[in-house]
């Protein structure tokens, strides 16, 4: 499993594929946390996974980047049983609108402030 720092992946050196999933929820949580956690659980499995970063605001936006070696990685992960039911459930029951982009990370750097 690909270790994380906090809320930030830990990534390779760059070139790598992103997968950008921004939505807006719908109201009450109707079973969305306990999914969403299996689902991360679940990619950490798949191969070519290397990653992920994902916040949500109190008005129901969010955004999940998932981090990956390939876009064959990417599509066979679109194909996993478990993650297509809970793609139906997100259409059905937790998703107003939602948006999937996917790109290759060709440059990445970060800054992180030393603690005194």
């Amino acid at each position: 499993m690909p270790p994380t720092s906090g809320p930030f992946a830990v990534l390779p050196e760059p070139p790598y594929y992103v997968v950008t999933f921004a939505s807006e929820r719908t109201d009450g949580d109707n079973g969305y946390g306990a999914m969403a956690e299996a689902m991360v659980d679940l990619a950490r499995r798949q191969p070519g996974f290397l990653g992920v970063e994902s916040a949500r605001g109190a008005d129901g936006f969010g955004i999940t980047n998932s981090f990956w070696q390939s876009e064959e990685h990417i599509r066979a992960w679109k194909r996993v049983v478990d993650h297509l039911t809970a793609q139906q459930r997100g259409r059905r029951d937790w998703y107003r609108h939602y948006a999937v982009r996917i790109g290759v990370i060709q440059r990445a750097y970060d800054f992180s402030q030393e603690s005194p």
